[in-house]
């Protein structure tokens, strides 16, 4: 089941990978792996002589070797292994000794291009994705296309990892409910206004809206939003399966989660400032915080749903439509009905 999960899920699936900054100008190369520890796809970020982004299999094909190993400026893209030479676009253009073989070099011998996109300056990428990415994080462009996302900031010092002892699943049904707020997040509790909070379902994710109790720490909203008139102090939006953006008065927080185990997840919270007078202020002044307060519940609920007396639990019709919506999504991927 958790290879079933990697194929058919998150192979299938457009995966959070950074932003523009990584390579912001001409020539500049960034090698990643795609959800290291899981899918494990070596790639690279590059952008060209002419400033045009590229993503690409980060694996020569000749014998498999990964061809860039460091982020830097390049003319061009070598693999150290047999010389092996490529474009910045990814396209053969040199091999020594090959001057013999027949009908070389073919298409094959390019660097494999993969599905990409953006928003503003938040980049995506896919392995083999089931829908365009439009599809996807179209609902959350809609309604948050105002925020001036080119000057958000990736804050490293404000960006780390959390191990999990749990299935990512439980994980993700713990993000998609607000129902848990009063009982487990005392200090989120006082901010934000249980009796008003809301979801709104669309095809590939979910958006869960924060308002605030006080209205202090409240974005300042644009006239013609939907919003307008509401103290929203979070918009937390959920992308099928993994990725969770969740936006604040200061800025955004993206929550990508790698299965590293049937029990082990790891989860990177990466921080995108843009206020920072602003941190300290509503749904999202102490993540940390919060973050270890679902960490444990998960942790307990792995343990839980181990029992030989525990089956399966009812979902309130009014608090968990996401969470719904979540196992139905899991179960058509599953089942081949996508």
């Amino acid at each position: 089941m958790f290879g079933d999960v990697r194929e058919r899920i998150f192979a299938r699936s457009w995966q959070f990978i950074g932003d523009t900054d990584m390579v912001k100008v001409a020539g500049a190369v960034h090698p990643f792996t795609l959800l290291e520890g899981y899918l494990d796809e070596p790639m690279v970020l590059t952008r060209d002589t002419s400033d045009k982004l590229h993503l690409l299999s980060n694996v020569c094909t000749h014998r498999g070797m990964q061809v860039v190993e460091g982020s830097g400026h390049e003319r061009f893209l070598r693999c150290r292994y047999h010389g092996r030479r490529f474009g910045l676009d990814g396209c053969f253009q040199h091999m020594p000794e090959f001057e013999l073989a027949c009908d070389f070099p073919a298409a094959s011998d390019n660097l494999s291009p993969v599905p990409f996109g953006n928003w503003s300056k938040l980049l995506f990428g896919a392995v083999q994705p089931d829908v365009a990415l439009e599809d996807v994080i179209g609902p959350m462009k809609d309604r948050l296309g105002w925020l001036p996302l080119n000057e958000f900031f990736f804050d490293p010092s404000r960006s780390r990892d959390y191990m999990v002892r749990a299935n990512w699943a439980l994980y993700v049904d713990n993000y998609l409910e607000g129902f848990h707020i009063p009982f487990i997040h005392s200090s989120l509790n006082e901010t934000l206004d249980y009796g008003n909070y809301t979801s709104e379902q669309f095809k590939w994710g979910n958006m869960q809206l924060g308002v605030s109790k006080g209205g202090e720490g409240c974005f300042k909203l644009p006239t013609d939003s939907p919003d307008c008139g509401k103290d929203i102090s979070a918009y937390y939006y959920w992308l099928f399966p993994n990725t969770m953006l969740n936006f604040y008065p200061w800025g955004l927080s993206v929550n990508v989660l790698r299965p590293l185990a049937p029990d082990l997840t790891k989860i990177s919270f990466l921080s995108y400032v843009w206020d920072s007078s602003r941190l300290s202020q509503g749904a999202g002044a102490d993540l940390d915080r919060v973050e270890r307060e679902d960490e444990q519940v998960v942790e307990l609920v792995q343990r839980g749903v181990r029992s030989r007396f525990y089956d399966r639990g009812r979902f309130s019709p009014t608090r968990e439509q996401n969470v719904h919506q979540f196992h139905r999504l899991l179960a058509a991927h599953l089942h081949g009905a996508s």
